[in-house]
């Protein structure tokens, strides 16, 4: 289904040449109109192919043309006189490439200048900007050229906010936090809330009580930040809560007070971070993972989905995992208890091999019991 531009390969190919070079095989004026899977891409469609293992799929393929490596080139179907039967793209990168293509296709909406009536807008904004119905932006707000605050989201006090930034509908940005050029904050999402700071005043003379520590640090975002719905990034306490250029955050995230995550890094669905820790640049964060706090993560380092991180990874450009294998439940239960004894068991082992390595000859099961 077309939803954009539509565009020959050859316009494809100039568009993308300064960021991403491609080369063309095959008829260069086929016209595409929208991107699709290989295998259910009809005509006007272009596809990609990053894995060699599907390779065998570009035969029979309908689509107009793909996007994929130079080396599998010649896995390309021809016709009886030797040409491509599929246009290709052949690039170095198929999946950022693909990425572009896709972008180029179907371009970001843009919303009308104006602010609507049933807006409340209590700051001096660019008359570039859009600010939907239900909106409420507070006093002291800087919004940047062209950005686009959809219905029922809330700006706090002095917000910043750069140009070309989308907030849509139901975004709630509390007071003084920063957020950089070309943001996209989707709905639900929570920036500035205040991080989880209690004092116990227990024992003493007066009531037991949790006594609520001021958060008076703030959320920094840098350029070019996604936030996915329903994330909750927490104001620092002291110190600020920092979001470094280019992160990705997918929904449901929870980033703890005074955490700083490092440039371009990507964290995925339903992660909890802990306050305080310090995520590397680069880093990439599996789904359910969780982060516990005062940490830090070196940069380029990778954590498997549903892992828990109990202690800092000083060295990064490595994958990480804390798993357990998903198993029946009754299994589980007998394998969990045997862990609380692996620590008996291995000075129980070198105690043996200590006693084996003596050219003693001692009895197997005595061993055992005097080691019990």
């Amino acid at each position: 289904m077309a939803f954009g531009a539509s565009l020959t390969l050859a316009q494809i190919v100039g568009r993308l040449q300064a960021v991403c070079a491609g080369e063309i095989r095959g008829n260069a004026a086929a016209r595409i109109h929208q991107v699709a899977p290989l295998q259910s891409a009809q005509a006007g469609e272009i596809a990609f192919l990053a894995n060699p293992k599907y390779t065998k799929h570009l035969r029979g393929a309908r689509a107009s043309a793909v996007i994929l490596h130079p080396d599998m080139a010649p896995s390309l179907p021809l016709t009886a006189s030797g040409e491509p039967a599929l246009a290709a793209i052949l690039t170095l990168q198929p999946y950022v490439y693909y990425a572009r293509v896709a972008a180029l296709l179907n371009p970001v909406a843009r919303w009308t200048a104006g602010t609507h009536p049933a807006a409340v807008v209590e700051s001096d904004i660019p008359a570039s900007c859009h600010i939907g119905p239900g909106v409420w932006i507070g006093p002291g707000v800087t919004l940047g050229e062209n950005v686009a605050i959809l219905a029922h989201a809330r700006i706090g006090a002095d917000v910043v906010i750069g140009a070309d930034s989308v907030i849509h509908p139901g975004v709630s940005i509390y007071p003084r936090c920063r957020i950089g050029a070309r943001a996209i904050l989707h709905s639900g999402a929570v920036i500035g809330a205040d991080g989880f700071g209690f004092a116990p005043d227990f024992g003493g003379a007066g009531q037991d009580e949790w006594v609520k520590i001021p958060q008076i640090g703030r959320v920094v975002m840098g350029d070019d930040v996604e936030i996915g719905a329903n994330t909750s990034i927490d104001r620092g306490a002291l110190e600020d809560t920092v979001i470094g250029d280019g992160c990705k955050l997918d929904n449901q995230i929870q980033i703890g007070h005074n955490c700083v995550i490092g440039e371009y890094t990507v964290i995925a669905g339903c992660v909890g971070v802990a306050g305080s820790a310090r995520i590397g640049h680069h880093c990439a964060i599996g789904g359910a993972a969780m982060i516990l706090g005062h940490l830090e993560i070196a940069a380029h380092t990778e954590i498997s989905p549903g892992s828990m991180v109990m202690k800092s990874i000083p060295c990064g450009g490595e994958k990480y995992t804390a798993l357990y294998p998903l198993e029946r439940h009754a299994d589980w239960l007998k394998n969990a208890a045997q862990l609380r004894h692996l620590e008996a068991l291995a000075k129980r082992i070198k105690a043996l091999e200590a006693l084996a390595g003596s050219n003693a000859a001692p009895d197997g099961a005595g061993a055992l019991r005097a080691e019990r």
